[in-house]
C-alpha cells in the first residue's frame, strides 16, 4: 500500500472542500476502498473521513424516506420504517456480504462499489480498461463467469474501450426498483440525481463508474411514497448462502389492484444485478407488466423483454437463462405478498 494522507472533517461543506483536491477520496466504511488501496488498485494521496458529519439519520414512513449517507447497512436493513414501508431494500441489504461487513459499510460507499473482476482486482493482469484505461480486457478471453451478458461493451480483448465487469451491489439493484434518488453536494452546489442515472455503462469511459463529479459528495438517497410493501422480493442466485457475490439478482416490486391469484398489476419495478456494468432495468419490460394478470404467463413475457439483447460468453452464457427463471420466480414470491418482515 502507498503513503496516503488522512483527513477527518466535521460538516458536508468541509469534506466537499478537502475532497476538490485531485487525488483525495472520500472515506466511510472503507470495506472496499482499502481492500483496493491494499491491492494497489486505488492510490488516493489523502483519505478525507466522512463518517461525522451528521449524515447517519434515517426517516421513512409511508410517504417517502431519506437515508443518509453514512448510515451503516447493518442499521438501514434494520431500521422499522425501512422493514414496514420499504422490505424490498431490506431483504437486499441483509443478502449482502456478511454481517460483520455490513456493520461497517455505509449507503453512499455501497452506491459507490466497485466492481469484482478478477481482472480489475489483480494489478498482475496486465490488460484491464477499467484499471488503467486503452490497456485491454483480459476478461473476454479469460475466465469470465461473474461478468456482464447486457450493456457490456465488447470491440474485442485488445480494444480500449472493452469492459464486460459488472456492478457488485445488492443494495443498488432494490434501489433501481425503488426508483431511488441520490443527492449530492459539490462546489457548484447541490443537485439531485435518479438513481438509474447515478451509474454509467461503460461506453467510452470504462474506468468511470459513476456521474458523479470529483468534488461531489453524496449526502443522502431518497425514496418515493411507498407502492411495493406488501408485494416485493429480492432474490439472489449465488455460489454460497454468505460472503458471494451474485450470479443473478432480481429486485421485483409489483402494486396489485387486490388480493389472490386473481390480481392485475397496477404498477411494476423489476431490476437484475450480476449482469450488468450498472444494475439492469427495462422501462419497457415494467410496461409489460402493467395492466397485465400477475400469473406465470405475464412474468415470462416480462423476463423475455428483460434480457433482450443478452450476450454470454464461454463461462457465464448460462447467466442468460438463469437470469430469466429467476425474474419469473421474483415476481411469483412477489405476488403472493411473501416479504422481509
Amino acid at each position: 500500500m502507498n503513503p496516503f494522507g488522512y483527513q477527518r472533517v466535521t460538516a458536508p461543506e468541509a469534506a466537499v472542500h478537502a475532497g476538490a483536491i485531485q487525488g483525495t477520496k472520500f472515506l466511510g466504511g472503507g470495506t472496499n476502498l482499502v481492500d483496493l488501496m491494499k491491492y494497489a488498485v486505488e492510490h488516493p494521496h489523502t483519505l478525507v473521513d466522512v463518517n461525522h458529519i451528521g449524515l447517519n439519520e434515517i426517516h421513512a414512513d409511508a410517504n417517502g424516506a431519506r437515508i443518509g449517507a453514512s448510515v451503516k447497512n447493518t442499521v438501514l436493513a434494520n431500521d422499522p420504517g425501512i422493514i414496514d414501508n420499504y422490505p424490498l431494500l431490506s431483504h437486499a441489504l441483509l443478502s449482502g456480504a456478511t454481517q460483520q461487513l455490513r456493520n461497517m459499510a455505509t449507503t453512499a460507499g455501497n452506491l459507490l462499489q466497485r466492481t469484482r473482476c478478477y481482472y480489475f482486482m489483480d494489478v498482475t493482469f496486465p490488460r484491464c480498461n477499467k484499471r488503467a484505461p486503452g490497456t485491454g480486457c483480459d476478461a473476454i478471453e479469460g475466465f469470465n463467469r461473474i461478468h456482464a451478458v447486457l450493456g457490456q461493451t465488447d470491440e474485442g480483448p485488445k480494444s480500449a474501450h472493452t469492459c464486460i465487469a459488472t456492478n457488485p451491489s445488492d443494495m443498488n439493484v432494490a434501489l433501481y426498483a425503488l426508483n431511488a434518488s441520490v443527492e449530492v453536494m459539490g462546489t457548484k452546489g447541490k443537485r439531485t440525481i435518479p438513481v438509474r442515472e447515478f451509474h454509467r455503462l461503460v461506453d467510452r469511459k470504462p474506468d468511470v463508474d459513476t456521474v458523479l463529479a470529483h468534488d461531489e459528495l453524496i449526502t443522502a438517497v431518497t425514496l418515493p411514497p411507498v407502492r411495493f410493501a406488501k408485494n416485493s422480493w429480492y432474490l439472489k442466485a449465488r455460489d454460497r448462502q454468505s460472503y458471494a457475490f451474485a450470479l443473478v439478482s432480481v429486485a421485483a416490486g409489483l402494486e396489485l389492484d387486490g388480493p389472490g391469484p386473481f390480481a392485475n398489476i397496477r404498477s411494476a419495478g423489476l431490476a437484475l444485478g450480476g449482469v450488468a456494468h450498472k444494475p439492469w432495468v427495462s422501462v419497457e419490460a415494467e410496461h409489460t407488466l402493467v395492466g397485465k394478470p400477475a400469473n406465470e404467463e405475464t412474468f415470462k413475457k416480462a423476463a423475455e423483454v428483460l434480457m433482450q439483447g443478452a450476450k454470454g460468453y464461454k463461462d457465464n452464457a448460462f447467466k442468460i437463462e438463469l437470469a430469466k427463471s429467476c425474474v419469473v420466480r421474483a415476481l411469483n414470491q412477489a405476488a403472493k405478498g411473501m416479504v422481509l418482515a
